[in-house]
């Protein structure tokens, strides 16, 4: 591909992703095929299709095979996962179990003073998850603390959540694999609705905090034998060579 064919499937794709705000379409709705894009634009289909490509890599859309092109979960994302990073060591863990103990209990207690209607009848559903996870993938799970987080009316708060839980979604694995108590995860996520939906900001920020620190537990208590192994395998290399719904 050519400098100016690379320019314009960069320009059409920000076009589309502007088609997506005017038009307030959201995840799991439906784009216009490629055939009317480029009669839209008037480009060739080839090119609507490289720069729906460079959208699907993002998350802003997804392709459906027989279906079509749909708004994807990073049409709002901020912030974008390496997919390339290794696994979670306990470190890492750590640091996002922590790095969420600082967020998410103040999350909550907002959720619980502000209690936007409509995110509170989904963080009911949201925490039936642990014990009846959805028929769709992770990626497009309606997750508990993310739900939460939207109960507090701020978009900006909800987007953090769920920014932090992106990046760093090997560790958020590794969370679940350790955190496997699906009937106490289930309970606990449903006493945090429950301080939510009663106007309970004390009781939700408590809760909140007392769940992510039995998680804390968890983690701490595990073992990671093959992420240790490789860390310390990866530190003295470096050192020879100078050269990753809880």
């Amino acid at each position: 591909m050519s400098r100016s064919e690379l320019s314009l499937s960069e320009h059409l794709a920000d076009s589309i992703v502007e088609i997506i705000r005017t038009e307030q379409l959201v995840p799991g709705d439906a784009l216009a095929s490629s055939r009317d894009l480029a009669r839209r634009f008037d480009v060739t289909t080839p090119t609507v299709r490289e720069a729906l490509r460079r959208l699907e890599a993002t998350g802003v859309v997804e392709f459906r095979h027989g279906s079509g092109t749909y708004v994807g979960p990073g049409s709002e994302r901020r912030l974008l996962a390496n997919p390339h990073l290794p696994r979670g060591s306990r470190e890492s863990v750590l640091e996002l179990v922590e790095a969420r103990l600082v967020l998410e209990p103040a999350v909550a207690a907002a959720a619980a003073r502000t209690r936007v209607p409509e995110a509170v009848e989904r963080l009911r559903t949201a925490a039936a998850n642990a014990l009846h996870p959805p028929r769709e993938s992770l990626r497009a799970s309606v997750h508990f603390h993310v739900v939460l987080a939207a109960a507090s009316g701020n978009a900006l708060l909800r987007e953090t959540v769920e920014a932090l839980l992106q990046v760093r979604a090997r560790e958020q694995v590794e969370i679940r694999h350790r955190y496997n108590d699906r009937a106490r995860d289930h309970a606990e996520h449903v006493e945090i609705f429950e301080a939510v939906r009663d106007g309970d900001a004390e009781a939700a920020e408590r809760l909140t905090r007392e769940h992510l620190g039995f998680i804390r537990e968890a983690v701490l208590a595990a073992d990671f034998p093959d992420t240790d192994t490789a860390t310390a395998t990866t530190e003295d290399s470096a050192g020879t060579d100078l050269e990753t719904p809880r």
